[in-house]
């Protein structure tokens, strides 16, 4: 179960005090610096409007940040685990390199081991961390109006076509093909659990999603083909007024988005969405809930692929829709995010509706 973190103000009395009552439970990721603390952490404090919250370590890791060298936040993962200290030593000599499970063979580690260990403390694979620490580097000189070049260097690749086809492979296209001055931009935006991908034009939020989903890419090549072409990097002030409305979402300070959506799908795929926004913070319904309560009692596998398809996560809340057995069934964010959400949500239940 997910610790249920108190407000920002308790935390960062607690940082300021280095209250060890928080010890294992929650962590600061430092915005101005890009480093993650534990709450006892002997360094200068930061100001509370650099501080991001965080209930558990993966999440401080998803969303960017680095470990902090003076309090070592991940030494007690490293302590239960022997390969992730081998690991995140590695990782540390060696930020920019370009790892592959024959290097953890070469380390004499087994790499299924290796797999299970990152997931059961990180919730992603030694791998996957590695590649988000460099190509994050990458995204974000691009979204700031950078070069490709300089996107490449900053996130550790030497050669231009690696750099390329790892951003491929991740966005689902080169970085020479988004657009400059384009009517759609793409920007990313730390969550604890992950950083996202907002893409937006001047008056709307196009698509909303972790930037680890399979379904990324795709959704990204038909943007591209919806905005002929036009889809480059950055943010219009809808993209800051989403970032500030998830941070209070995550924060627990409030459940509502006013962020104008623009949706791409069929009439009966909108309908679809529009019935997964009635559904309140801290609840959720069986796909067959949602059928019935349209009035189509015999399209539940209609409804469950409108579901699936939906490209703004969170603010169309996908995630609140289980199976009729109460089983989490699939998300495209992974089930330990959906489970992470939900418990998150709670908090919400008894709050009156947005």
């Amino acid at each position: 179960m997910m610790f249920k973190l108190p407000d920002s103000d308790t935390l960062y009395a607690a940082l300021c005090t280095r209250d060890d009552s928080y010890e294992g439970r929650a962590w600061v990721g430092v915005t101005s610096t890009g480093i993650f603390c534990r709450l006892t952490c002997p360094a200068r404090k930061p100001k509370p409007e650099n501080c991001q919250w965080f209930d558990s370590v993966g999440g401080c890791i998803e969303a960017g940040f680095r470990p902090c060298k003076r309090c070592h936040p991940l030494a007690p993962m490293a302590a239960a685990e022997p390969v992730i200290q081998t690991l995140l030593e590695a990782l540390e000599k060696r930020p920019t390199y370009r790892w592959s499970e024959g290097d953890i063979i070469r380390l004499g580690l087994d790499a299924s081991t290796v797999r299970r260990a990152f997931k059961r403390h990180f919730g992603m694979t030694f791998l996957e961390m590695a590649r988000q620490r460099r190509l994050r580097e990458g995204f974000t000189t691009l979204a700031k109006g950078g070069p490709v070049i300089e996107a490449q260097l900053d996130a550790g690749f030497e050669s231009p076509s690696a750099f390329r086809s790892a951003f491929a492979k991740l966005l689902g296209q080169n970085p020479s093909d988004f657009a400059q001055d384009a009517l759609l931009r793409a920007d990313c935006i730390d969550t604890p659990l992950g950083p996202m991908v907002a893409v937006c034009d001047k008056y709307a939020l196009h698509l909303l999603e972790f930037i680890d989903r399979k379904a990324l890419p795709k959704s990204l090549k038909a943007l591209q083909v919806y905005a002929k072409g036009s889809l480059g990097f950055g943010r219009f002030d809808i993209t800051d007024k989403l970032e500030t409305e998830l941070k209070a979402f995550f924060s627990g300070n409030s459940d509502t988005f006013d962020v104008n959506l623009a949706y791409h799908g069929s009439a009966f795929t909108q309908e679809i969405w529009d019935m997964l926004r009635t559904i309140p913070a801290g609840q959720t319904r069986s796909y067959s809930d949602l059928a019935q309560a349209i009035g189509r009692p015999s399209s539940v596998r209609a409804v469950a692929r409108a579901n699936g398809a939906n490209q703004i996560a969170l603010i169309v809340p996908c995630h609140r829709v289980i199976g009729a057995d109460g089983s989490l069934t699939g998300y495209g964010g992974g089930l330990w995010r959906k489970q992470r959400l939900i418990e998150l949500e709670r908090q919400y239940k008894d709050k009156p509706a947005a």
